[in-house]
Protein backbone atom coordinates (compact mmCIF):
# COMPACT_ATOMS: atom_id res chain seq x y z
CA UNK A 1 0.00 0.00 0.00
CA UNK A 2 1.33 3.43 -0.93
CA UNK A 3 2.15 5.70 2.03
CA UNK A 4 2.28 9.46 2.01
CA UNK A 5 5.92 10.49 2.42
CA UNK A 6 6.50 12.98 5.28
CA UNK A 7 8.78 16.03 4.99
CA UNK A 8 12.41 15.66 6.08
CA UNK A 9 11.90 18.32 8.78
CA UNK A 10 9.31 16.11 10.43
CA UNK A 11 11.61 13.08 10.33
CA UNK A 12 14.43 15.10 11.89
CA UNK A 13 12.05 16.23 14.63
CA UNK A 14 11.07 12.62 15.35
CA UNK A 15 14.68 11.42 15.42
CA UNK A 16 15.80 14.16 17.82
CA UNK A 17 12.75 13.87 20.10
CA UNK A 18 13.03 10.07 20.24
CA UNK A 19 16.74 10.24 21.07
CA UNK A 20 16.43 13.00 23.70
CA UNK A 21 12.91 12.20 24.97
CA UNK A 22 12.37 15.92 25.36
CA UNK A 23 10.73 18.28 22.88
CA UNK A 24 12.50 21.33 24.32
CA UNK A 25 15.97 19.80 24.00
CA UNK A 26 15.15 18.54 20.51
CA UNK A 27 14.06 22.05 19.53
CA UNK A 28 17.30 23.50 20.91
CA UNK A 29 19.39 20.98 18.96
CA UNK A 30 17.54 21.68 15.69
CA UNK A 31 17.38 25.45 16.32
CA UNK A 32 13.59 25.64 16.13
CA UNK A 33 10.85 26.28 18.65
CA UNK A 34 9.42 23.66 20.98
CA UNK A 35 6.01 24.12 19.39
CA UNK A 36 7.53 23.41 15.97
CA UNK A 37 8.84 20.04 17.21
CA UNK A 38 5.47 19.18 18.73
CA UNK A 39 3.69 20.20 15.51
CA UNK A 40 6.02 18.11 13.33
CA UNK A 41 5.56 15.02 15.51
CA UNK A 42 1.77 15.40 15.47
CA UNK A 43 1.97 15.82 11.69
CA UNK A 44 3.72 12.44 11.45
CA UNK A 45 1.15 10.85 13.73
CA UNK A 46 -1.63 12.20 11.50
CA UNK A 47 0.07 11.03 8.28
CA UNK A 48 0.80 7.54 9.57
CA UNK A 49 -2.27 7.17 11.80
CA UNK A 50 -0.04 6.03 14.66
CA UNK A 51 0.63 7.43 18.10
CA UNK A 52 4.40 7.87 18.52
CA UNK A 53 4.78 9.40 21.99
CA UNK A 54 3.02 9.22 25.34
CA UNK A 55 2.91 12.80 26.57
CA UNK A 56 2.81 12.89 30.35
CA UNK A 57 3.42 15.65 32.84
CA UNK A 58 7.14 16.51 32.67
CA UNK A 59 7.78 13.18 30.97
CA UNK A 60 7.93 11.99 27.37
CA UNK A 61 8.01 8.33 26.39
CA UNK A 62 7.99 6.50 23.09
CA UNK A 63 5.05 4.23 22.36
CA UNK A 64 5.66 0.81 20.86
CA UNK A 65 5.05 2.41 17.46
CA UNK A 66 7.64 5.09 18.19
CA UNK A 67 10.18 2.54 19.41
CA UNK A 68 9.83 0.65 16.12
CA UNK A 69 9.93 3.66 13.80
CA UNK A 70 12.54 5.95 15.44
CA UNK A 71 15.58 3.70 14.69
CA UNK A 72 14.45 3.29 11.07
CA UNK A 73 14.18 7.06 10.68
CA UNK A 74 17.59 7.59 12.33
CA UNK A 75 19.31 5.12 9.99
CA UNK A 76 17.61 6.71 6.98
CA UNK A 77 18.82 10.20 7.95
CA UNK A 78 22.35 8.94 8.62
CA UNK A 79 22.54 7.12 5.30
CA UNK A 80 21.12 10.05 3.35
CA UNK A 81 23.55 12.52 4.96
CA UNK A 82 26.58 10.31 4.24
CA UNK A 83 25.50 9.72 0.64
CA UNK A 84 24.78 13.40 -0.04
CA UNK A 85 28.13 14.46 1.36
CA UNK A 86 29.97 11.88 -0.74
CA UNK A 87 28.16 12.96 -3.91
CA UNK A 88 28.83 16.67 -3.28
CA UNK A 89 32.54 16.01 -2.80
CA UNK A 90 32.94 13.38 -5.52
CA UNK A 91 34.90 15.66 -7.85
CA UNK A 92 37.20 17.02 -5.13
CA UNK A 93 40.20 15.43 -3.42
CA UNK A 94 38.54 14.32 -0.23
CA UNK A 95 40.31 12.41 2.54
CA UNK A 96 39.19 8.99 3.68
CA UNK A 97 38.24 9.40 7.33
CA UNK A 98 38.78 6.24 9.34
CA UNK A 99 37.89 5.69 13.01
CA UNK A 100 39.19 2.83 15.15
CA UNK A 101 40.48 1.83 18.57
CA UNK A 102 43.63 3.71 19.51
CA UNK A 103 45.52 0.48 20.21
CA UNK A 104 44.73 -0.88 16.74
CA UNK A 105 45.73 2.40 15.11
CA UNK A 106 49.09 2.51 16.90
CA UNK A 107 50.13 -1.14 16.76
CA UNK A 108 48.57 -2.37 13.51
CA UNK A 109 47.43 0.25 10.99
CA UNK A 110 49.98 3.05 11.30
CA UNK A 111 53.05 0.86 10.60
CA UNK A 112 51.34 -0.35 7.39
CA UNK A 113 50.02 2.97 6.06
CA UNK A 114 53.13 3.63 3.97
CA UNK A 115 52.11 0.76 1.70
CA UNK A 116 48.64 2.25 1.27
CA UNK A 117 50.05 5.64 0.34
CA UNK A 118 52.33 4.00 -2.20
CA UNK A 119 49.39 2.17 -3.77
CA UNK A 120 47.00 5.15 -3.64
CA UNK A 121 49.07 8.36 -3.68
CA UNK A 122 46.03 10.54 -4.42
CA UNK A 123 44.03 9.35 -1.40
CA UNK A 124 44.76 10.83 2.03
CA UNK A 125 43.79 8.86 5.14
CA UNK A 126 42.68 10.78 8.22
CA UNK A 127 42.68 8.64 11.36
CA UNK A 128 40.60 9.30 14.46
CA UNK A 129 40.30 7.04 17.50
CA UNK A 130 37.55 6.25 19.97
CA UNK A 131 36.74 3.41 22.33
CA UNK A 132 32.97 3.58 21.79
CA UNK A 133 31.00 3.17 18.62
CA UNK A 134 30.29 6.47 16.92
CA UNK A 135 27.75 8.08 14.59
CA UNK A 136 29.08 8.23 11.03
CA UNK A 137 26.96 11.29 10.31
CA UNK A 138 27.78 13.34 13.42
CA UNK A 139 31.49 12.55 13.55
CA UNK A 140 32.06 12.77 9.79
CA UNK A 141 33.61 9.32 9.44
CA UNK A 142 33.67 7.24 6.25
CA UNK A 143 34.87 3.91 7.61
CA UNK A 144 35.34 2.39 11.06
CA UNK A 145 37.32 -0.61 12.25
CA UNK A 146 35.78 -2.23 15.27
CA UNK A 147 36.47 -5.16 17.58
CA UNK A 148 33.22 -7.04 18.11
CA UNK A 149 30.93 -9.87 17.06
CA UNK A 150 30.14 -8.48 13.60
CA UNK A 151 26.52 -7.59 14.39
CA UNK A 152 26.20 -3.96 13.28
CA UNK A 153 22.62 -3.26 12.08
CA UNK A 154 22.37 -0.73 9.27
CA UNK A 155 26.06 -1.01 8.42
CA UNK A 156 27.95 -2.86 5.69
CA UNK A 157 30.33 -5.23 7.50
CA UNK A 158 33.56 -6.88 6.30
CA UNK A 159 35.44 -9.41 8.43
CA UNK A 160 39.16 -8.58 8.75
CA UNK A 161 41.03 -10.48 11.45
CA UNK A 162 40.56 -13.16 14.05
CA UNK A 163 42.07 -12.34 17.43
CA UNK A 164 44.03 -14.53 19.84
CA UNK A 165 45.51 -13.70 23.23
CA UNK A 166 48.64 -15.13 24.85
CA UNK A 167 51.44 -14.10 27.30
CA UNK A 168 54.46 -12.21 25.97
CA UNK A 169 57.56 -10.54 27.38
CA UNK A 170 60.94 -9.37 26.14
CA UNK A 171 63.94 -11.68 25.71
CA UNK A 172 65.78 -9.50 28.26
CA UNK A 173 63.04 -10.15 30.82
CA UNK A 174 63.50 -13.91 30.35
CA UNK A 175 67.26 -13.53 30.76
CA UNK A 176 66.77 -11.76 34.11
CA UNK A 177 63.92 -13.85 35.54
CA UNK A 178 64.15 -17.15 33.70
CA UNK A 179 61.50 -18.66 31.46
CA UNK A 180 58.49 -20.25 33.21
CA UNK A 181 58.33 -23.95 32.39
CA UNK A 182 54.58 -24.28 33.03
CA UNK A 183 51.61 -21.90 32.97
CA UNK A 184 51.16 -22.33 36.73
CA UNK A 185 54.72 -21.14 37.30
CA UNK A 186 53.77 -17.95 35.46
CA UNK A 187 51.70 -16.95 38.52
CA UNK A 188 54.99 -16.20 40.31
CA UNK A 189 55.95 -13.57 37.71
CA UNK A 190 54.87 -9.91 37.57
CA UNK A 191 51.75 -9.96 35.39
CA UNK A 192 50.60 -6.72 33.81
CA UNK A 193 46.85 -6.27 34.29
CA UNK A 194 44.07 -4.15 32.83
CA UNK A 195 41.79 -1.88 34.79
CA UNK A 196 38.14 -2.91 34.68
CA UNK A 197 36.71 -5.80 32.71
CA UNK A 198 37.82 -5.78 29.05
CA UNK A 199 35.45 -7.11 26.39
CA UNK A 200 38.08 -9.55 25.15
CA UNK A 201 39.56 -12.46 27.16
CA UNK A 202 41.67 -11.56 30.20
CA UNK A 203 44.28 -13.35 32.30
CA UNK A 204 41.66 -15.36 34.19
CA UNK A 205 40.25 -16.66 30.90
CA UNK A 206 43.71 -17.62 29.64
CA UNK A 207 44.59 -19.52 32.82
CA UNK A 208 41.27 -21.38 32.58
CA UNK A 209 42.13 -22.28 28.98
CA UNK A 210 45.41 -23.91 30.09
CA UNK A 211 43.65 -25.86 32.85
CA UNK A 212 44.14 -23.59 35.86
CA UNK A 213 40.64 -22.59 36.89
CA UNK A 214 39.69 -20.16 39.64
CA UNK A 215 42.62 -17.76 39.22
CA UNK A 216 41.82 -14.29 40.59
CA UNK A 217 44.59 -11.73 40.14
CA UNK A 218 44.51 -8.95 42.72
CA UNK A 219 48.12 -7.79 42.83
CA UNK A 220 50.24 -6.14 40.19
CA UNK A 221 50.31 -2.97 38.10
CA UNK A 222 47.14 -2.14 36.17
CA UNK A 223 46.73 -0.14 32.98
CA UNK A 224 43.70 1.45 31.31
CA UNK A 225 44.22 -0.33 27.98
CA UNK A 226 46.13 -3.21 26.45
CA UNK A 227 48.41 -0.89 24.52
CA UNK A 228 49.85 0.59 27.74
CA UNK A 229 50.23 -2.86 29.28
CA UNK A 230 52.07 -4.01 26.17
CA UNK A 231 54.38 -1.00 26.30
CA UNK A 232 55.19 -1.85 29.91
CA UNK A 233 56.10 -5.36 28.79
CA UNK A 234 58.32 -3.88 26.05
CA UNK A 235 60.07 -1.90 28.81
CA UNK A 236 60.76 -5.13 30.70
CA UNK A 237 58.32 -4.51 33.55
CA UNK A 238 56.58 -7.87 33.35
CA UNK A 239 54.46 -10.24 31.28
CA UNK A 240 51.52 -8.89 29.27
CA UNK A 241 48.56 -10.74 27.83
CA UNK A 242 48.93 -9.70 24.20
CA UNK A 243 46.41 -9.53 21.39
CA UNK A 244 47.69 -11.14 18.20
CA UNK A 245 46.91 -8.10 16.01
CA UNK A 246 49.12 -5.96 18.24
CA UNK A 247 52.29 -8.03 18.43
CA UNK A 248 52.81 -9.80 15.10
CA UNK A 249 55.56 -7.41 14.00
CA UNK A 250 57.22 -7.43 17.44
CA UNK A 251 57.26 -11.24 17.52
CA UNK A 252 58.70 -11.40 14.00
CA UNK A 253 61.43 -8.89 14.89
CA UNK A 254 62.30 -10.66 18.14
CA UNK A 255 61.37 -7.70 20.34
CA UNK A 256 58.84 -9.90 22.14
CA UNK A 257 58.59 -13.64 22.67
CA UNK A 258 55.52 -15.83 23.12
CA UNK A 259 55.99 -17.77 26.35
CA UNK A 260 53.72 -20.75 25.63
CA UNK A 261 52.25 -22.42 22.58
CA UNK A 262 48.75 -22.17 24.00
CA UNK A 263 46.71 -19.23 22.85
CA UNK A 264 43.07 -18.37 23.48
CA UNK A 265 40.78 -17.41 20.63
CA UNK A 266 38.86 -14.28 21.51
CA UNK A 267 35.08 -14.08 21.24
CA UNK A 268 35.50 -10.88 19.20
CA UNK A 269 37.21 -10.12 15.89
CA UNK A 270 38.11 -7.07 13.83
CA UNK A 271 35.59 -5.81 11.29
CA UNK A 272 35.56 -2.95 8.79
CA UNK A 273 32.18 -1.20 8.77
CA UNK A 274 30.62 1.65 6.81
CA UNK A 275 27.06 2.90 6.25
CA UNK A 276 25.02 0.74 3.88
CA UNK A 277 25.03 2.25 0.42
CA UNK A 278 28.57 3.65 0.71
CA UNK A 279 30.51 0.39 0.48
CA UNK A 280 30.99 0.77 -3.29
CA UNK A 281 32.27 4.36 -3.20
CA UNK A 282 35.70 4.24 -4.90
CA UNK A 283 37.76 5.42 -1.93
CA UNK A 284 36.01 3.02 0.46
CA UNK A 285 36.38 0.10 -1.96
CA UNK A 286 40.08 0.86 -2.33
CA UNK A 287 40.67 0.98 1.41
CA UNK A 288 38.60 -2.15 2.06
CA UNK A 289 40.48 -4.22 -0.56
CA UNK A 290 43.82 -3.00 0.76
CA UNK A 291 42.82 -3.78 4.35
CA UNK A 292 41.74 -7.30 3.37
CA UNK A 293 45.10 -7.93 1.71
CA UNK A 294 46.99 -6.58 4.74
CA UNK A 295 44.85 -8.63 7.12
CA UNK A 296 45.58 -11.80 5.15
CA UNK A 297 49.29 -10.98 5.24
CA UNK A 298 49.16 -10.39 9.01
CA UNK A 299 47.23 -13.62 9.62
CA UNK A 300 49.74 -15.61 7.58
CA UNK A 301 52.58 -14.04 9.54
CA UNK A 302 50.95 -14.96 12.83
CA UNK A 303 50.25 -18.54 11.67
CA UNK A 304 53.93 -18.94 10.81
CA UNK A 305 55.07 -17.59 14.17
CA UNK A 306 52.81 -19.62 16.39
CA UNK A 307 53.50 -23.30 16.86
CA UNK A 308 49.91 -24.22 17.78
CA UNK A 309 47.00 -24.49 15.40
CA UNK A 310 44.29 -21.85 15.63
CA UNK A 311 41.46 -22.90 17.91
CA UNK A 312 38.25 -23.45 15.98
Amino acid sequence: MSERLPPISALRALEAAARLLNFTEAARELNVTQSAISHQVRHLEDIWGLKLFDRRARQLALTRNGQALAPVVGRFLDRMAVTLEALRNESEREPLRVNMLQSFAVKWLTPRLKRFHEAYPDLDVWISTSEDFMSFRKQQVDVAIRLGDGDYPGLHTTFLLREYVFPVCTPEFVERHGRPSTPRELLKYPLLLRLGEPAHPNWEHWFTKVGIAGVVLTEGPRFPDTNMALQAAMDGQGVALARSAHVGDDLAAGRLIKLFDTHLRSSVSYYLVCPEGTENFPKIMAFREWMLAEAERAQSQYDRLTSSAAEE
